[in-house]
């Protein structure tokens, strides 16, 4: 094999892989733990959100970093830091539990800009879309058997959950401490990269540039569901008729899984905005979230549906957009501005815990997931825009 399958990369998609279990087992673990401790909605968002809303804040200064340093140095100080974090959970509460989050934070922030940095540097431009889907995929292949395996921890007691959590840090030490993230245009950062870098500057690059600007768009309305269908369906379930959150979750996250494997070769990978492409993954979302919105009427058929048409949503919207940016945005500054992008990423997840948390608590779940499918159809005004302002220039 070679390309985005050949070993090297195989070893860095199980890095991934080990990476990410903890979090498929937090994602249900914590707002279960926090209920029982008797947090409000509220409550439970703002823990679940300040992982990513962490994350979102140290994505631009990743980039910078890595390409100064080195993505190997960086990555073994990460991997004990997310390691510190995972124990943190085992020995505190609720409190602890906010500290820990925003420790796995900062780790994901920098693991994961120098694996998809690397993967996008390494690869030919052919074969980008691969490499990334391959990276999306195995960090949601945890959460395919995290979601039961938490339900069970959560039955079994606290003793298991520290059990857990302690493996899960050493094993992703070790395996971490052996892979090679080096990629053969891992370059030191020259002063024109660093000064085309500068995070204050970049930032404004999110309104000026109307590549990035239209991407982020997309992807922050999309991460916003996908953060309130993680956290808060394990919460959901129990209102829904034969609804199970661990059933849920494993098979959006085996649909993700499946859907990047099978149509890894079909997502765009030439740089162009495939507008139809992306009408169409949005209102996929749209499907899906109204579909978990009437499960509370219709059963468990709509519930499982949305989880089926949300997951293969959430397996086409990131690896499409992020390798349409990887062409169009300028070289110099491409690793701090790819930055931002999955920053905004980072921060729809957030909010859909901050913000969604509140809606629910103010009207329902089903409401909430209502909410969700009306921003991903009201997002699609941004085509309409684009079109219009073509059609304008031509």
């Amino acid at each position: 094999m070679n390309g985005a399958m050949s070993w090297p990369f195989l070893r860095l998609y199980l890095l991934v892989l080990f990476y990410f279990s903890a979090n498929a087992i937090l994602n249900v673990f914590i707002p279960l733990r926090g209920e029982a401790l008797g947090a409000t909605n509220t409550t439970i968002g703002i823990i679940m959100g300040a992982y990513l809303f962490t994350t979102m804040f140290f994505r631009p200064w990743a980039g910078q970093i890595i390409q100064k340093h080195g993505p190997l140095k960086v990555l073994r100080f990460i991997l004990i830091f997310n390691g510190l974090a995972l124990i943190l959970y085992t020995i505190t509460g609720l409190g602890g539990y906010l500290i820990a989050r925003m420790m796995q934070g900062v780790s994901t922030a920098f693991f994961s800009m120098a694996l998809q940095i690397g993967i996008i540097d390494a690869l030919p431009e052919e074969d980008r879309s691969q490499g990334i889907s391959l990276y999306s995929l195995f960090s949601y292949i945890p959460g395919i058997i995290g979601p039961l395996l938490a339900i069970g921890i959560w039955q079994g007691g606290m003793g298991y959950f520290a059990i857990v959590m302690v493996t899960i840090a050493m094993l992703t030490g070790l395996f971490g401490f052996s892979a090679n993230v080096d990629t053969p245009k891992t370059q030191p950062m020259t002063d024109q990269a660093h000064s085309s870098g500068s995070i204050v500057q970049s930032l404004s690059q999110l309104v000026k540039n109307p590549d990035l600007c239209r991407s982020s768009a997309f992807m922050l309305v999309g991460s916003l569901i996908f953060g309130a269908t993680t956290i808060f369906i394990p919460l959901y379930a129990v209102q829904v008729d034969k609804g199970n959150a661990g059933i849920f979750l494993m098979i959006m996250a085996a649909t993700v899984v499946f859907a990047r494997f099978t149509l890894r070769k079909r997502i765009p990978s030439d740089g162009k905005w495939h507008a139809p492409f992306m009408i169409g993954t949005m209102l996929l979302l749209a499907l899906g979230s109204q579909s978990v919105s009437i499960a509370i009427y219709g059963g468990a058929f709509f519930f499982y549906i949305g989880a089926v048409l949300i997951g293969t949503a959430q397996a086409l919207l990131y690896p499409t957009l992020t390798t349409y940016l990887s062409f169009v945005l300028p070289e110099a500054s491409r690793n701090v501005l790819l930055g931002l992008f999955i920053a905004m990423a980072d921060l729809g997840v957030s909010l859909g815990g901050i913000i969604m948390g509140p809606v629910a608590d103010m009207l329902s779940y089903s409401w909430m997931y209502m909410v969700c499918a009306i921003l991903s159809v009201a997002i699609l005004g941004v085509v309409v825009y684009d079109r219009k302002k073509v059609v304008v220039q031509e």
